[in-house]
């Protein structure tokens, strides 16, 4: 065998086992109840936002800690704990997706993804194209 062929074997190799390694690693979706089932895995969590609880953020003691409480899609509610600053329009948000990790009562989110209401409703867009005519 030849020594490129020797080096091509051990190319695929690595990249087989790297996507394997990926593969294990990714997070998948969950609700509370999973999360806290499994607390040293990492899980996207779908839910909204409760607005009746107190939202703590104070970007002079910790910048970076932002707590909140959420209800998942099975309307469990948990307190969640951002790792980042309060994201822009928090309060407006339809739809939250938590990435991160159970952590004793809390969940503790590296990352944040928010649905926010849309700009227009198809009314004003309607209205609009309608005047621009």
């Amino acid at each position: 065998m030849k020594k490129s062929h020797i080096a091509l074997i051990i190319v695929i190799a690595v990249l087989i086992g790297a996507m394997i390694t990926a593969i294990n690693d990714s997070s998948s979706y969950a609700n509370f109840a999973e999360a806290f089932a499994n607390p040293t895995d990492e899980f996207h969590v779908v839910g909204q936002l409760n607005r009746e609880k107190e939202m703590i953020y104070d970007p002079l003691t910790n910048p970076d800690e932002f707590v909140f409480y959420m209800y998942d899609i099975n309307n469990e509610e948990h307190k969640v704990v951002l790792h980042k600053s309060k994201p822009q329009d928090f309060e407006r948000s339809e739809q939250i997706v938590l990435i991160g990790q159970a952590q004793g009562d809390a969940f503790h989110a590296n990352e944040i993804l928010m649905k926010c209401p849309s700009k227009y409703t198809e009314g004003e867009v309607t209205a609009k194209a309608e005047s621009n005519s």
